[in-house]
């Protein structure tokens, strides 16, 4: 599990408990939270362990000794840390899936580290794809990894695809075309302002953006959530994983979040699948896959629901929308930038040096100076210098001085 303290890894791991003769965790990975990473040892008693920060290591080992002297608790795993530990938890030699929580860029390197040693993957982390596609790509068809989308909307339209002649011939390698898929429909829920005017919209503070009205996330996801962001970023990633061009990718807000998504195919048919909205049930799918598991889990009813509904986004409303598009047609290192320059954004706003309308007309200027040193085929060092430029360039412009805050 990369990424175990994490929103992901934390609901990975109550996955591994509810059913523990299915799965078994044999590596965890974390940033800094050593009360919730030592609670998960004791849990689970990995193989390995590996925190990002060097520096918690002696403690870390201090509160697993302090453990050890009851008797009746027996932790002691291999104790790693910073990039090169997380790699090799990564690709540890007894895991036979790899779930990806870690935010970010931080996350690339030990995903890749997983593919490269042939590992198949749940996929959460969005920046493996967005980011860097091109470098991607060509690895997990090297390695033969299989990879699994695990956030819902692209679950959802793995699980649609199932059956399919994509499902059988493509073996769920990325970036292979459907010949019998048209369209993807993303739904979005609209986040914290779909009801909202763009005259509304400058008075938005951090406590409005980040209030998500159908599902509990983390700051910076629920904040792309109010800007469509975070569809945008899911249009490219759609793009990787299904061969699909960005004319046949759509996005439509869907404020109930129970279609998670849908699929247009050939014949006409749209096949959609539908939940309650918990990250719980697209990370199982992965983890259980090609099986599906008996739950306990709160089952839909849809005379529950009533009714739902359907609106096309507003443009004028979620600039950031249109901004993922260019990115993605543009392709090469412009979705990496476009990535890194949403995430420093995102962070100037959460600490209150930009107003949230801020969020797209930065973005807008650091892809825009891009365009003269884009690189169309990028290498891994690329693409990890491209994304620390972005995030530089996203400081410089904050610097110039923004909208004022309310």
């Amino acid at each position: 599990m990369l990424g175990s303290t994490g929103s992901i890894g934390t609901q990975t791991l109550q996955i591994a408990e509810e059913f523990p003769e299915q799965f078994r965790v044999v590596a965890l990975t974390a940033g800094s939270n050593l009360n919730v990473l030592v609670e998960q040892i004791q849990k689970h008693n990995p193989e390995v362990v590996a925190i990002a920060d060097k520096a918690l290591i002696p403690e870390l080992k201090d509160r697993l000794r302090a453990l050890s002297t009851d008797q009746s608790i027996n932790v002691s795993p291999e104790i790693l840390g910073g990039p090169e530990g997380l790699n090799t938890a990564a690709s540890w030699d007894h895991a036979d899936l790899v779930v990806t929580g870690i935010v970010g860029c931080a996350g690339l390197l030990p995903t890749l580290s997983a593919i490269r040693a042939g590992k198949d993957l749940a996929l959460a982390n969005k920046e493996t794809l967005i980011a860097a596609g091109p470098v991607v790509l060509p690895e997990l068809k090297r390695s033969g990894s299989r990879l699994l989308p695990a956030d819902s909307e692209h679950s959802a339209i793995f699980q649609c695809l199932q059956g399919t002649p994509w499902a059988e011939n493509a073996r769920l390698s990325t970036g292979i075309p459907n010949p019998g898929l048209r369209r993807i429909q993303l739904t979005a829920s609209g986040g914290a302002f779909r009801d909202w005017s763009a005259e509304e919209m400058e008075t938005a503070t951090i406590e409005k953006a980040t209030s998500h009205p159908n599902w509990s996330m983390g700051q910076k996801i629920t904040v792309d959530s109010a800007t469509l962001m975070n569809k945008g970023l899911e249009v490219i990633e759609a793009h990787y994983l299904f061969g699909v061009d960005y004319e046949h990718i759509e996005i439509i807000i869907h404020p109930q979040s129970i279609i998670h998504s849908m699929v247009e195919l050939a014949d006409s048919s749209v096949l959609a699948q539908l939940g309650w909205p918990d990250m719980k049930l697209p990370i199982l799918y992965c983890m259980s896959w090609p099986s599906r598991l008996e739950t306990p889990w709160r089952r839909l009813k849809l005379t529950e629901i009533g009714q739902i509904s359907f609106r096309e986004p507003e443009n004028s409303k979620y600039p950031c929308m249109g901004l993922a598009y260019a990115a993605g047609r543009t392709g090469g290192t412009m979705p990496a930038v476009l990535n890194a320059a949403n995430e420093e954004a995102v962070a100037q706003f959460l600490k209150k040096k930009i107003h949230f309308l801020d969020i797209p007309v930065v973005i807008e200027k650091v892809c825009e100076n891009h365009k003269k040193d884009l690189t169309q085929t990028p290498n891994l060092d690329e693409v990890l210098a491209v994304d620390s430029w972005a995030r530089n360039a996203v400081i410089e412009q904050v610097k110039i001085g923004m909208r004022r805050i309310p």
